[in-house]
């Protein structure tokens, strides 16, 4: 063996800091690409972010290779087919409507704002901005009622030692041993004991417990003492819980010698109560959000416009452009440097803006039978499907579908909710995923209550429709739409 030279000939995918640019904007979501850009206006002395005066009195003044101009006027349309697809339309009531009478009604784009409001632009002005606090969690919520009870230091440090071990149901599910081993030594299990039936008479009532039958029997505890059926409500939830979940009302009266009119009122004063009591306060925060596009219904054809924020009022400061002639070699320089970095964020912002669009419109296109008919009109879609369409890679589809909404008059969906596997049916073709799920809810809506439909006289049901699943298919489909089986909804009947 001896060194030698060779010379080796390959081809590599270089991504520029350019291209990585484009590719991060383009998964952004329409808030997280207002603060990126915000961030960047701050760091880049050559970007600024304008309102709407700043920008019309600019766009005068300005190169239109340096403003980013927002898409919105930009619009595609669709024509709606001929003859409608085979699936029949009905209303709340049950009776049959034509889409054309509930969705001729235009939207005027112009008068939309940035979160889709029909608003003037000297209202938002002259309107507060909306300044709402964070939600009070459960933890915040015991924590101050614990301050305000007169207890000692020793009881107050074992009361936010509990309230620290809670879960989100407010329960003490792993018991008391993991509270006294935090606390400090010395600390008994009966004073944690005694604390912790001092926070479960807080509000919520039952907090703190360490199990179902413990927190039940706290708020019928917390009853008035004249309740009807109260102390039989006690001795339910104390020696007969498995019974009453399995709906034996008769056993119950047979062993706790009651009448079975008495054992069905107490189980109704049961049923009032919360099995779980911390799950009001430990819901997550709801999240608002603004489309990315909206689709309207104009003259029988589907119209596709940009929504107005989704382009944010982003421009090249023209005062820092002039003073580059006159800065010194090395200020110059940096300058220019910052002033390309500048041109090549809206570069960015406009192949996102565009990538957005054609995306959009290649939904429309495919889901139209939803927009008009409904779920159950869904047809099965695919990245594939749409990449090819508008000439993209499939990863590039992907990270446009992901946080994107789109506004039509059937509400406000993500895009990736237009996207579903297909089921083949009698005829050939296949259905959607997403349409099956509603068949299924309306299978559910209209069975009778004593009677409840199974998940395989669900699948025969289907199958009568043309459509072939099998008995686990409809199960899964059922669990997703969080629909209890058939012996669950005859026992709610």
């Amino acid at each position: 063996m001896k060194p030698g030279l060779q010379l080796r000939l390959n081809q590599q995918l270089a991504l520029t800091p350019q291209l990585q640019q484009a590719i991060r904007l383009l998964q952004l979501s329409r808030a997280e690409l207002e603060t990126e850009l915000r961030q960047l206006a701050e760091a880049n002395p050559m970007l600024e972010l304008g309102d709407e005066q700043d920008e019309a009195a600019a766009a005068e003044d300005l190169d239109p290779e340096d403003v980013a101009t927002p898409p919105a006027a930009e619009e595609f349309t669709y024509d709606a087919p001929a003859e409608p697809v085979a699936v029949a339309a009905t209303d709340e009531a049950g009776e049959a409507w034509e889409p054309s009478e509930r969705y001729e009604d235009g939207l005027d784009f112009g008068s939309l704002g940035a979160h889709g409001s029909a608003s003037a632009a000297g209202d938002d002005e002259d309107r507060p901005e909306a300044q709402d606090a964070a939600p009070e969690g459960l933890r915040e919520h015991l924590q101050w009622q614990v301050n305000l009870l007169p207890l000692s230091a020793r009881d107050r440090a074992i009361a936010l030692a509990l309230v620290d071990a809670l879960d989100d149901d407010g329960y003490l599910r792993e018991g008391l041993e993991p509270v006294q081993a935090a606390l400090d030594a010395g600390i008994a299990s009966a004073e944690i004991e005694a604390v912790r039936h001092r926070l479960q008479r807080l509000d919520p009532v039952g907090i703190a417990s360490l199990d179902l039958r413990d927190c039940l029997g706290v708020q019928i505890d917390a009853l008035d003492a004249a309740t009807p059926q109260r102390d039989l409500a006690r001795r339910i939830v104390a020696e007969e819980l498995e019974t009453l979940a399995r709906q034996d009302l008769g056993r119950i009266a047979r062993r706790l010698r009651a009448e079975p009119e008495d054992v069905a009122e107490a189980a109704a004063l049961i049923r009032a109560l919360d099995p779980r009591p911390g799950a009001t306060l430990s819901a997550p925060a709801v999240e608002y959000v603004a489309p990315d596009a909206y689709a309207i219904r104009d003259q029988g054809r589907w119209r596709v416009a940009l929504a107005a924020g989704s382009m944010p009022r982003l421009a090249i400061n023209q005062h820092y452009c002039s003073l580059i002639a006159r800065a010194r070699r090395d200020d110059a320089a940096y300058m220019k440097g910052q002033l390309q970095e500048a041109r090549w964020l809206l570069k960015s912002l406009r192949a996102r803006a565009d990538t957005l669009l054609k995306v959009a419109e290649a939904i429309v296109r495919q889901q139209s039978a939803f927009l008009d008919y409904g779920p159950e009109a869904m047809r099965p879609l695919v990245l594939r499907e749409v990449a090819e369409e508008v000439g993209m890679h499939e990863s590039t589809i992907s990270r446009v579908t992901t946080r994107k909404y789109l506004h039509t008059p059937r509400g406000t969906f993500e895009f990736k909710y237009f996207f579903s596997s297909g089921v083949g049916t009698d005829d050939g073709g296949s259905a959607s995923a997403t349409a099956i799920q509603a068949m299924l809810r309306k299978l559910v809506a209209a069975e009778d209550a004593r009677r409840p439909l199974s998940d395989q006289a669900l699948a025969e049901e289907l199958k009568q429709r043309g459509i072939n699943v099998a008995r686990r298919t409809v199960a899964k489909y059922r669990e997703a739409l969080r629909i209890p089986s058939s012996s669950e909804r005859q026992r709610a009947s």
